[in-house]
């Protein structure tokens, strides 16, 4: 395994990011990579404040003879995604990634990589330190929490920056420039229950799906993988039709923006119907192995036996959440007319967690309509209120609008041309950048997202294009370099 990734090219990109794998760095344990930064711009003799949130500027002046250049700001968030396989022991919060290259690749080992958005991070540090390269007034922005809420970009006040462009370093295939993406809203759906003794003269099993591929939840929807927690909840909803199966706790996801991976659930059966369940559970192993043989292929669903459980959710409730949970949209509800191929509205049930007195499930939704978002957002809190549940909405931020005459724009798709030979692929994308709450704060500021290939984001198969890092780099400093007047 060759985990020398600060030997590839260009080596001032990758030694900061081997740098970032050795620091904690999940939503809302930021610390250690900003104090990497900080560091940085002191050693480098760079203006860095830290905000209120915890959004960390850096600021060079412009270089002599480049005054007449418009202000640009170089935008990557600090956090990432923190998902493991299931036989991995690793601890996110104390552990380093551990990235080697596979081929043309760079991935980690059993975990995600966090190159969304290290790779973006790196890049803005290897411009600011960078003394040989021209460059008008440029900025540097590091956000918080973007995986897990926003805050960073939500929380960023209008005098913060000055430049007049913002681009934005987090998107994930290289030659294409994004000028808008969808805007988000979180669902959360609190269901009560009552705990009552588990029935006599029952058998107890947990069941247990894995092995699904997952993914970001706004580009990786589009591929109608499986969710773990549809797969449990329609499983659930089809047994019980022919077993009075009862219901202990159910579990599945810990990221609301990822679509989960693995989900389990602790079930009892009456002795008489053991037989009968079990051989639903093999039917529904094929059908759901039938199903998704084409998208999800390494589906792993068991079952066992495990000791009874002390209590079991009250009848009443346990089946309207799962009727619920069953029915509820999840996974892409409309796609754009103004723009073939992109989704419009969107859902993702990230995470079902059961607590001792109720089972909470945390969604997703997006749209590039804001409207859209927030009819699918009532759609699933109707569901979910007539089946008894408290549902709460928060976290919402607005989608990014296309500017088809931006100046920055003209300016890199001329300068992709001139690098490559071809014209870069302008496009808009349906996971939420940050650039939408940027919008809201600074309306007048040209924006760009642009970054190199990534596949699997979210997701413990993460890896990054070791080429198209190279190009997205030499491509960002030419921006740089090439930036508009004023």
């Amino acid at each position: 395994m060759n985990n020398n990734i600060q030997e590839l090219k260009p080596q001032n990109v990758w030694k900061h990011f081997a740098e970032l794998c050795k620091l904690p760095h999940p939503s809302k344990h930021e610390e250690k990579v900003r104090e990497y930064i900080v560091d940085f711009a002191a050693r480098n003799k760079i203006e860095c404040r830290v905000d209120d949130i915890g959004n960390v500027i850096l600021v060079k002046p412009a270089t002599p003879g480049m005054e007449d250049r418009a202000g640009i700001v170089m935008q990557a968030h600090l956090d990432m995604v923190p998902q493991k396989n299931s036989d991995k022991e690793f601890d996110f919060l104390t552990d380093s990634i551990q990235p080697y290259i596979d081929g043309e690749w760079v991935t980690a080992d059993g975990t995600t990589l966090g190159a969304d958005n290290g790779l973006g991070v790196a890049a803005a540090l290897a411009v600011m330190e960078d003394n040989e390269l021209p460059h008008g007034y440029l900025e540097a922005l590091f956000t918080v929490d973007e995986e897990a809420g926003m805050t960073g970009a939500q929380n960023l006040k209008p005098d913060e920056l000055k430049a007049d462009i913002l681009l934005n370093l987090d998107s994930e295939e290289e030659g294409e420039l994004y000028v808008g993406c969808a805007g988000g809203q979180d669902v959360r759906v609190v269901m009560p229950f009552e705990r009552e003794a588990a029935p006599e003269e029952n058998k107890a099993y947990r069941i247990r799906i894995t092995g699904l591929k997952g993914g970001h939840s706004g580009l990786e929807i589009i591929l109608q993988r499986a969710n773990s927690n549809k797969l449990m909840t329609r499983f659930l909803d089809t047994v019980a039709q022919e077993v009075d199966i009862r219901l202990a706790s159910i579990d599945g996801g810990d990221m609301r923006n990822a679509i989960p991976r693995e989900a389990e659930a602790v079930v009892t059966v009456p002795v008489l119907l053991a037989d009968v369940f079990e051989e639903k559970f093999e039917e529904y192993k094929q059908i759901i192995a039938a199903e998704y043989k084409t998208v999800d292929p390494g589906i792993v669903m068991s079952l066992e036996t495990v000791p009874m459980p002390e209590t079991v959710m009250d009848e009443y409730s346990q089946y309207t959440f799962v009727y619920a949970a069953h029915a509820c949209p999840n996974g892409v509800d409309r796609m754009s007319d103004a723009i073939p191929g992109l989704v419009e509205t969107s859902s993702n049930m990230g995470i079902v967690k059961t607590e001792t007195d109720h089972i909470e499930v945390m969604f997703l939704v997006r749209s590039s309509v804001n409207s859209a978002k927030e009819d699918l957002c009532e759609r699933i809190a109707s569901l979910f209120t007539l089946a008894g549940a408290d549902v709460e909405f928060g976290g919402g931020y607005g989608g990014w609008n296309p500017n088809p005459d931006s100046p920055i724009l003209k300016v890199m798709s001329e300068t992709y041309q001139r690098l490559f030979g071809k014209t870069p692929e302008v496009k808009a994308i349906h996971a939420g950048l940050e650039c939408g709450m940027f919008g809201a704060v600074y309306p007048e500021m040209d924006m760009i997202s642009f970054g190199p290939t990534l596949r699997y984001p979210h997701s413990p198969d993460e890896k990054a294009e070791i080429a198209s890092v190279e190009k997205f780099y030499l491509f960002l400093t030419e921006t740089v370099k090439n930036a508009p007047k004023k």
